[in-house]
């Protein structure tokens, strides 16, 4: 009865649904194969004669989901970001991506990223690679061999981008085709996801194949959505016959028809909430770089409260940060701006709600992923939070301990990391 089963035991701390956290101190959860089997304050007697893996006073908590991050940005961190979106894409995204021809570069750069990601406890990613086919399959099998979880995509230019970062509508289907095929069924936990870049940079024939593509492989698509006002009146140029940008979208069957992220989401209309709410499109919050390329706030609570699932995003290299715990903090800085903006009407965030943004809201978009409910894939961090505590202050609550973790912590405070219920030691790649 027992076989395959781990016992941990720690300071449990969970959020099953929105805003409500979960606190199990000094308890023990069971892992049988990749799941979690339950919570108990009590070891149950039939498990008492088995090991332990005892974490003591440490916080046990979800790893943390990131909905939106370019890998091939990863060298750009911190450059440019005195721009807004375009001309940044033009100066400085576009001819670093055009790097990624080269395979070798491609490696050493995804390497370090994949390491990063780690380090930083995100145990889940959602990525975007380059137009390049090599180097995007290597970013896949390399996130992978780490033991991390994740859907990577081959990007889909075939318009309005440089010579050097640009297919043809032929090509791009080929080689997004062939990454599928060769990718697909090769890991457990890492899969391609259909990734056209934004609309400005695919054709109408070019989304229509890629749609089909999805089709045809039951795969989901991520991609970005009114991020910028001058991005939205180009998409509006390319389109008039579309009643607004995610419409172009839905039209070309790149909205929902199979599991959609959209990146940002800021400028949204009431028609175009309608339809995401309706097509059951995933939003990817991504604070820091919302701020870094003065795009703007995203009006996050108006899409909960239509039903809209929201999860975070780092958005590297927009966003200057890996830790989806500091993009957690950032969420709720910004969400009290937005309070101010709409004559306090929409409510800001709470540490609660953005961590279950961070670890079930996102995780939810891989299935059973995020929360320590029964039958979820036990993807964990352990903290030990030693280092932060004020010696004359012994009074810090878990719930404390967690909110303290997320703002002032850091990776040096994750001592183990797990996913699918398999313990993830650094990466050795």
């Amino acid at each position: 009865m027992a076989e395959g089963i781990k016992i941990i035991k720690g300071n449990i701390v969970f959020t099953p649904s929105f805003g409500q956290l979960e606190v199990f101190e000094n308890s023990f959860i069971l892992i049988e194969g990749k799941t979690v089997k339950g919570i108990y304050r009590e070891l149950p007697a039939e498990y008492t004669h088995m090991a332990v893996t005892d974490y003591q006073n440490a916080l046990i908590i979800p790893g943390f989901v990131d909905l939106h991050f370019h890998a091939p940005q990863f060298a750009n961190r911190g450059l440019g970001l005195d721009l807004e979106l375009l001309p940044w894409l033009e100066r400085y995204t576009f001819p670093e991506e055009a790097k990624y021809t080269n395979i070798a570069y491609a490696q050493a750069v995804y390497k370090q990223v994949v390491t990063e990601l780690w380090k930083w406890g995100t145990t889940r990613v959602a990525c975007f690679g380059t137009i390049h086919r090599a180097a995007t399959a290597k970013l896949l099998e390399l996130l992978a061999l780490a033991g991390l979880g994740g859907y990577v995509g081959k990007v889909n230019m075939d318009r309005n981008s440089p010579s050097s970062l640009i297919e043809t509508t032929a090509q791009s289907l080929a080689d997004t085709e062939d990454y599928i095929k060769a990718t697909i069924d090769r890991y457990e936990l890492v899969k391609p996801i259909i990734t056209p870049r934004f609309v400005p940079t695919c054709s109408p024939e070019l989304m229509t194949g890629i749609a089909k593509l999805a089709q045809k492989y039951n795969l989901p698509v991520q991609s970005h959505l009114s991020e910028n006002a001058g991005e939205i009146a180009w998409v509006k140029e390319l389109h008039p016959e579309c009643p607004n940008y995610a419409g172009v979208y839905h039209r070309f069957g790149l909205f929902g028809q199979q599991p959609t992220i959209m990146a940002h989401c800021i400028h949204n209309d009431d028609a175009e909430i309608a339809l995401m709410a309706q097509s059951k499109v995933y939003v990817a919050h991504c604070p820091y770089s919302n701020n870094n390329l003065a795009s703007g706030i995203a009006p996050i609570r108006k899409y909960l409260d239509n039903g809209i699932a929201v999860g975070l995003g780092s958005d590297v290299a927009g966003g200057h940060e890996v830790s989806i715990a500091r993009v957690m903090t950032m969420a709720v800085q910004v969400s009290k701006l937005k309070w101010l903006a709409t004559d306090k009407s929409e409510k800001f965030f709470t540490i609660p709600e953005v961590f279950y943004l961070a670890t079930k809201g996102g995780g939810s978009f891989f299935g059973k992923v995020g929360s320590f409910e029964a039958g979820y894939e036990f993807d964990a961090l352990v903290i030990d939070d030693s280092s932060l505590e004020v010696s004359a202050c012994n009074q810090y609550s878990v719930e404390d301990r967690l909110s303290r973790f997320i703002y002032i912590g850091d990776y040096h405070n994750i001592v183990a990391r797990y996913v699918a219920g398999a313990k993830i030691e650094q990466p050795q790649l």
